[in-house]
C-alpha cells in the first residue's frame, strides 16, 4: 500500500530585490567568463580553463600536482580534467608521470613550454581581469567582493564524506 507524500513546503520565493541581485550576478558571471575565455583563446590559443591548469601547476612545488589535487583545486571532474591534460599534453605544455607510490595515479607536470606559453599569457590575461573587474570596483567594493565569495564558496563545499563535488565525479 502507498502512503501518501508530505506534502511539499512553500518554497521561500525571491523578492524582487533578490531576484535582481540573482540575475545580475549570473549575468556578470557569463559575461565575464565569457571575456576571459575569448582573451585567452586571441592571445594565446587555450580557453580560460587550461589557462588556470598552468597556474596550478606553475605554482605547485616542481611544477607539478596529482591528477586529483588538480582537478580538486581547478573545480572540475575528472573527466573534464583528464581530457584537458591530453590536450594540454598535445600542446607540448604538460606532460604525465606515473606516481611512484600508487600504481593508479598519475601527475601532472608542468614543462619548460608549458611555462613559458604561461609567462607569455599572463601580462594579457591579467590585464584582462584588471579592466573587467577591478578598475571598475572601488576599494572597498573590491574587499566586500572578496568577503562575499568567500561565504558563497565555504557554504557550497562541504566538508563531509560523499560530498558531491565536481573533481569526486
Amino acid at each position: 500500500m502507498k502512503t501518501a507524500a508530505a506534502p511539499a513546503e512553500e518554497p521561500q520565493w525571491l523578492t524582487a530585490e533578490e531576484q535582481r541581485i540573482w540575475r545580475s550576478y549570473l549575468h556578470a558571471t557569463y559575461l565575464l567568463e565569457d571575456h576571459m575565455d575569448r582573451q585567452l583563446q586571441r592571445d594565446a590559443g587555450m580557453p580560460h580553463v587550461y589557462y588556470g591548469l598552468l597556474v596550478k601547476l606553475a605554482e605547485a612545488p616542481r611544477r607539478r600536482l596529482r591528477m586529483t589535487e588538480l582537478a580538486m583545486q581547478a573545480k572540475i571532474t575528472r573527466s573534464r580534467l583528464s581530457h584537458a591534460v591530453a590536450r594540454l599534453e598535445k600542446n607540448g605544455w604538460v606532460r604525465r608521470e606515473d606516481c611512484p607510490s600508487d600504481k593508479r595515479g598519475q601527475f601532472a607536470v608542468l614543462t619548460e613550454q608549458g611555462l613559458e606559453m604561461l609567462k607569455s599569457a599572463a601580462p594579457g590575461h591579467v590585464n584582462a581581469v584588471r579592466n573587467a573587474l577591478f578598475d571598475r570596483l572601488t576599494p572597498e567594493q573590491q574587499k566586500s567582493l572578496g568577503e562575499i565569495m568567500e561565504i558563497v564558496a565555504e557554504g557550497l563545499q562541504p566538508n563531509e564524506a560523499g560530498a558531491d563535488l565536481p573533481w569526486l565525479r
